[in-house]
């Protein structure tokens, strides 16, 4: 397997300063990461040290929590994309999602049609952490419906992460067009491989490294 291939080399620190961001890029490229995530704030600077590096530039959106005006994620959307991002993981309101409105697939159905009209890429954070294994299924099906090309475990804020139950029941859920990436405290090559396994096609890990360096273990 090629580890590398499936990692978002990823640093969303709320104290990362603008050396932080140029070794990341530099690590991405070293070790042929997937791709970077960072912060909107520092996404023209990534661009800019990734030059013509193959590497993806994610960012997101709605961070952490998910419950800013669907305008004010949009306007984040816009901003990202003319600053160079090639994909967006927004954070879904849960809030709204959790009352019963019909607004999360709303937005999220807005938010989809932006990042496409620019050809870009659109993950979903439902927050599995904060959700029942029924309440997973119909946000899958939510995100589906509305236009999502991927659905995210996690922001890494919540008090857990990814779960390889999690990715099995979204995979089990989600039809084939629609990918998975589990994010949220995984730190181990073994971590990343049953999350894999599970269903799951991107990673997104601040810990690509220290993966990559430390083979799994045999059992």
């Amino acid at each position: 397997m090629d580890i590398a291939s499936c990692i978002e080399h990823t640093s969303l620190s709320p104290t990362l300063v603008a050396n932080d961001i140029d070794r990341l890029v530099a690590e991405a490229k070293q070790f042929s990461f997937l791709g970077v995530c960072v912060p909107p704030f520092w996404v023209k600077r990534a661009k800019r040290e990734l030059g013509t590096s193959p590497a993806l530039l994610v960012t997101v959106a709605g961070f952490p929590l998910g419950y800013s005006m669907t305008e004010t994620k949009l306007d984040e959307i816009k901003r990202a994309i003319d600053n160079g991002a090639d994909e967006v993981d927004v954070v879904w309101n849960i809030s709204s999602f959790k009352t019963g409105l019909p607004w999360a697939k709303i937005e999220i159905a807005k938010c989809s049609k932006m990042v496409h009209d620019n050809q870009k890429l659109l993950k979903v954070i439902i927050e599995t952490a904060y959700l029942s294994n029924d309440e997973i299924v119909t946000a899958c099906k939510l995100c589906t419906d509305a236009g999502a090309d991927f659905v995210k475990t996690s922001t890494g804020f919540a008090s857990t992460g990814a779960k390889e139950e999690h990715i099995r029941l979204m995979k089990a859920t989600l039809p084939s067009s629609v990918g998975i990436k589990a994010s949220g405290g995984i730190k181990t090559q073994e971590q990343l491989i049953r999350m894999i396994d599970a269903g799951a096609s991107r990673i997104g890990t601040s810990s690509g490294i220290s993966i990559l360096e430390t083979p799994n273990p045999k059992p």
